[in-house]
């Protein structure tokens, strides 16, 4: 059975992640994670004090981050590695969060992450979510999902998320972020989180994370029948 690229694109606490983890396994695919990606430098950045200002210290601190995804057998997900160090819960606070897009950003450090992303999913059979993915980093993949919800219900998502994790952050900080988030991810110059044309747009405001999954897979299957090669 060919293999496809899914690209799975969208704003902050939409869902992206969760929903591509579930996708990813149910089509026994490897998962990609570009938000942790970005993550694991900015945390790699604040950790060493880079001066975001200075190109050449950011060109020189990207030549010594090495980023990794290792599979958790007792948690079933895919845990981040920075440098042979597991990050994964460093990664998801929200001094992290208040400074990933901005890091992001920045065209050495979204060059350097593209360019990784591209060879993970050069063999096909991935399911990535990020910004920029259907639009810069797999423009031609077979499967592109935009996905969205309106501000109250992300606002939510993202301080129950945070409450797993032991971290009990006010509301109005996690809106604070997210508006921050949604501006600089809409109108950086490299490659702003915009839908690609050919995308599918799933609002999941409404929608439980199973449907979501069970849409994706329905749409997956229908390019992965097309993507096969003629009897």
């Amino acid at each position: 059975m060919k293999k496809i690229v899914i690209a799975i694109d969208g704003f902050s606490a939409c869902g992206k992640s969760s929903t591509a983890k579930r996708v990813a396994a149910k089509l026994n695919y490897a998962y990609i994670d570009t938000g942790a990606m970005y993550r694991a430098v900015t945390y790699y950045f604040l950790e060493n004090y880079i001066n975001l200002t200075n190109p050449k210290a950011v060109e020189d601190a990207l030549k010594k981050i090495h980023i990794e995804f290792h599979h958790n057998q007792r948690s079933e997900s895919n845990e981040t590695y920075l440098n042979g160090l597991n990050v994964e819960d460093e990664i998801r606070q929200m001094r992290i969060s208040d400074k990933v897009s901005e890091v992001s950003a920045l065209p050495q450090v979204r060059s350097c992450m593209v360019e990784q992303q591209r060879k993970m999913g050069r063999k096909k059979g991935v399911v990535m979510d990020g910004r920029d993915i259907g639009t810069a980093v797999f423009p031609s993949a077979e499967l592109k999902i935009f996905m969205t919800a309106d501000f109250e219900t992300r606002s939510a998502r993202r301080q129950k998320e945070l409450l797993e994790k032991d971290q009990l952050v006010d509301l109005e900080d996690i809106k604070k972020n997210l508006l921050k988030r949604d501006h600089i991810d809409t109108t950086r110059q490299e490659n702003p989180l915009r839908q690609a044309e050919d995308a599918h747009v799933i609002d999941t405001t409404h929608v439980t994370l199973d449907e979501q999954v069970d849409m994706i897979l329905h749409l997956a299957a229908t390019k992965i029948i097309d993507n096969e090669p003629s009897a």
